[in-house]
């Protein structure tokens, strides 16, 4: 049994990795969240130690340390733009780290991780769960198989993500940009990992609509041009899926044929945390391609709608 400690445990995915810990038979030692409402922690580790104080929560984990009694890992769910310095304390506290997506903000962050994961002899993991999928694994096998024959051939990918949020969602850490690294990066990032993985280098990119609850844009890659399509906007969600009640739809179509993938994501995090602790797991270069396309994305200048836009934003510009 490893013992586990979770920096951001009232947040929505905190629960998530809970199901993994435990699940894999583990246990929680110590949460913290300057947040208190995490009654979520019952459901699984009761007796875990709870902190709204870094400084609280810093003192018991160095004394369980020195007890002899160190946590082996340690959970960081916490707001994105914490994550860098969360993984650093992880590591100083002779723990390793897996982290929520994204991994870091931006790709310098992973190159200075690489030194202290070096350093302490700690190693750093992120949650890469669409990687581990069944229907994107075999989509993966399948492009392999045409491109072995078709080395040249260039897929034509659309992308298109939306998950609808309330009014909360722009008031809160994630509506702001230099916290979340806006909405390409928080509803994003697993996606473009998951492109990039199967796909190859990022040749070429476009951003042609950037707002705080849209994102458009097209990405080249060596086998693939994806048009993608991000939204938190209810407004956005196509009228058949409105009828069912349903706040949510993706979709991925590569060279017109739909990749279903709709099932399967309730069990991802505990197959990444299986993964890592049978000693595989995805490190910090795993992470680099999509910090890289998300920074980006970023910083780049919005031109108008192309042929190469999606749908979606050609529609939304007209």
């Amino acid at each position: 049994m490893k013992r586990f400690a979770q920096i951001g445990a009232a947040g929505y995915i905190a629960p998530r990795h809970m199901e993994a810990i435990r699940a894999t038979g583990n246990d929680l030692v110590a949460a913290l969240d300057p947040n208190d409402s995490v009654g979520v922690i019952d459901s699984y580790f009761p007796e875990a130690r709870f902190f709204t104080e870094f400084e609280r929560f810093d003192r018991h984990i160095d004394l369980l340390r020195r007890e002899g009694r160190g946590v082996d890992y340690i959970a960081i769910t916490s707001p994105n733009y914490l994550h860098d310095s969360h993984i650093r304390f992880s590591l100083r506290s002779g723990a390793h780290a897996i982290c929520e997506k994204p991994l870091v903000l931006n790709p310098w962050n992973i190159d200075a991780l690489a030194e202290v994961e070096q350093d302490l002899g700690r190693r750093v993991y992120t949650v890469l769960q669409l990687r581990l999928h069944p229907s994107i694994i075999e989509l993966r096998q399948k492009v392999a198989s045409i491109l072995k024959s078709s080395a040249d051939h260039i897929f034509d990918v659309d992308l298109t993500y939306l998950t609808s949020r309330g009014r909360w969602y722009l008031v809160s850490w994630k509506g702001n940009i230099a916290k979340s690294g806006g909405i390409a990066t928080n509803i994003g990032v697993h996606f473009f990992d998951m492109l990039g993985w199967i796909f190859g280098p990022l040749q070429d990119q476009r951003v042609h609509l950037s707002a705080d609850t849209l994102g458009s844009g097209m990405l080249q890659f060596e086998h693939a041009r994806v048009r993608w399509f991000l939204s938190t906007d209810f407004e956005y969600i196509p009228e058949k899926i409105k009828k069912t009640g349903q706040r949510t739809y993706r979709s991925i179509t590569v060279d017109g044929e739909e990749v279903e993938f709709s099932g399967g994501f309730t069990d991802l995090h505990t197959l990444s945390y299986e993964d890592i602790l049978a000693g595989g797991g995805f490190g910090l270069e795993d992470a680099r391609r999509s910090i890289e396309i998300i920074h980006d994305i970023r910083v780049s200048e919005v031109c108008s709608p192309d042929r190469d836009a999606h749908p979606f934003a050609r529609a939304i510009s007209r």
